[in-house]
């Protein structure tokens, strides 16, 4: 079900992306509204699912140690929500993508080292509805262009 965003919705998402521990009267006061409308606007922005949830954005250093890798997930009709759900909660996946193909799912990991990678990969094999995997370790990053 898509939610139909308006300017006030739309600048309040951005304001939160930049800086998500944003109280709500310095939002509404960027927002040039009342306290009481952006406090609304953002329980119906969470409550209508556009908003998910908040995270930490941390800046990894260029040199950054550990193991990054690429698993595709393949899932059992009808599972796909339930799948989804738990992936997420999964700290070590730090994107999660849907797919067409054979697999339904690509996330990137990342752990501190192959022995951890080889454990998270296990764990992700027998969440209920997962039916195949594929995965490999990233190497080296040739391009990163920004999203």
């Amino acid at each position: 079900m898509a939610t139909a965003l308006d300017p006030l919705d739309r600048q309040l998402i951005e304001l939160l992306k930049v800086n998500a521990r944003l109280p709500i009267v310095k939002l509404a006061k960027a927002l040039g509204c009342a306290r009481s409308t952006a406090q609304l606007r953002l329980k119906a922005l969470e409550d209508s699912g556009v908003i998910s949830g908040y995270t930490v954005g941390v800046t990894a250093p260029q040199t950054a140690t550990g193991i990054r890798a690429m698993m595709l997930i393949s899932v059992t009709s009808g599972s796909e929500h339930d799948v989804q759900r738990a992936l997420t909660k999964r700290h070590e996946i730090y994107k999660l993508y849907s797919v067409s193909g054979r697999y339904d799912f690509c996330a990137m990991l990342t752990t501190e080292s192959t022995q951890e990678l080889d454990a998270v990969i296990d764990k992700l094999r027998v969440i209920k509805g997962v039916a195949d995997t594929f995965s490999t370790i990233l190497l080296a990053t040739k391009l990163d262009r920004p999203d």
